[in-house]
């Protein structure tokens, strides 16, 4: 393989019943950094059927390609469908990166295209830059249960392919007077290259809030000791017109959905407000929340590992503290 034959950066921009997902958004806005680290240009990939709205979104938020298959064979994500035409795509055009959103769709899609192509993936990375000497691509990712982050380059083969976490990266302002190619490719694709096919369609009823759409969040942990003691978190949480989360402790105790939990192996998010209460910091959950904007940790351990990375650490009973914040917010409102 001689690498120096591949540019550019690509993008799989993942769309689910015509809506296209934030991740992918998030991928293009550091994927245009990428690109301009390189000197190259840089295309999202997109795959369904009549959505030619979202591949005009695409380049409105950072994309100068959009490589648009439209086939009814794509209108639902089939592993072997997506895979065969991701593949050919990259086999003739030669993309030296191609990343891809750590959603469950990422998780199936992009090992099984990285295998079929003989070259390496990052997988649930956190972070993404340019060696500036070698043009390797440097993937940050947690490593030994969390415990240290690593960072990966894939130098001997291309395209250097990774999985990123939702909520990692901040997505570009919508620009709607940028030009870009849409090409609108025919896939190469026939009924009998599709092992499974979807039936129907059947989504859940559970009314459940984006954590990664969250200005405050009123987060709790191990430290809150029940499931009722998340009510004063919701209350809180409520006065702050925020969401409450928890990390991984609280989500096994059947505290809260597995929906709101925040870490690595949860969501990541950058609210403008973290509150922390009752959580002890282990590097697990602070990968999913240490880019929020300003973190308050309660805590009884004055020496806890959130202390380290909050703006402002309340030490102390959080049953204590928080019924005084809520009275205080509740005051400084009514005024």
């Amino acid at each position: 393989m001689n690498i120096a034959d591949y540019k550019g950066v690509w993008v799989f921009a993942e769309q689910r019943d015509g809506k296209l997902q934030k991740v992918s958004l998030e991928l293009l806005g550091k994927g245009r950094e990428l690109a301009d680290k390189l000197g190259v240009e840089l295309t999202a990939i997109l795959l369904g059927s009549d959505i030619d709205d979202i591949a005009k979104e695409l380049v409105a938020y950072g994309a100068d390609t959009v490589l648009y298959a439209d086939s009814k064979l794509l209108k639902h994500f089939t592993t072997d469908g997506y895979t065969k035409v991701i593949y050919d795509l990259v086999k003739k055009l030669k993309p030296e990166a191609l990343l891809v959103g750590a959603t469950f769709i990422g998780r199936d899609l992009g090992p099984r295209i990285a295998a079929r192509l003989s070259t390496g993936l990052t997988a649930d990375c956190t972070g993404l830059d340019i060696d500036s000497e070698t043009r390797h691509l440097q993937m940050t990712r947690p490593a030994f249960g969390g415990n240290l982050m690593a960072t990966i380059e894939c130098a001997a083969n291309r395209p250097q392919m990774s999985t990123v976490r939702p909520g990692v990266f901040e997505k570009l302002q919508k620009d709607v007077s940028r030009v870009g190619k849409i090409e609108k490719i025919s896939a190469d694709i026939v009924e009998d290259d599709i092992r499974t096919k979807v039936i129907e369609v059947i989504k859940s009823a559970k009314d459940i809030v984006d954590i990664g759409e969250a200005k405050v969040i009123v987060s709790g942990g191990r430290g809150i000791g029940s499931k009722e003691g998340f009510e004063m978190l919701k209350e809180l949480a409520s006065v702050l017109d925020g969401t409450v989360a928890g990390s991984r402790a609280s989500i096994e105790n059947g505290w809260l959905d597995k929906a709101y939990q925040v870490g690595q192996t949860g969501k990541t998010v950058r609210p403008n407000l973290y509150i922390a209460c009752g959580i002890s910091g282990a590097i697990q959950h602070l990968a999913g929340m240490q880019d929020s904007d300003y973190i308050i940790a309660i805590n009884r351990d004055a020496d806890a590992a959130i202390m380290k990375v909050a703006d402002l650490g309340l030490v102390g009973d959080y049953k204590k503290i928080i019924p005084e914040l809520i009275d205080q917010i509740k005051t400084m409102n009514n005024n």
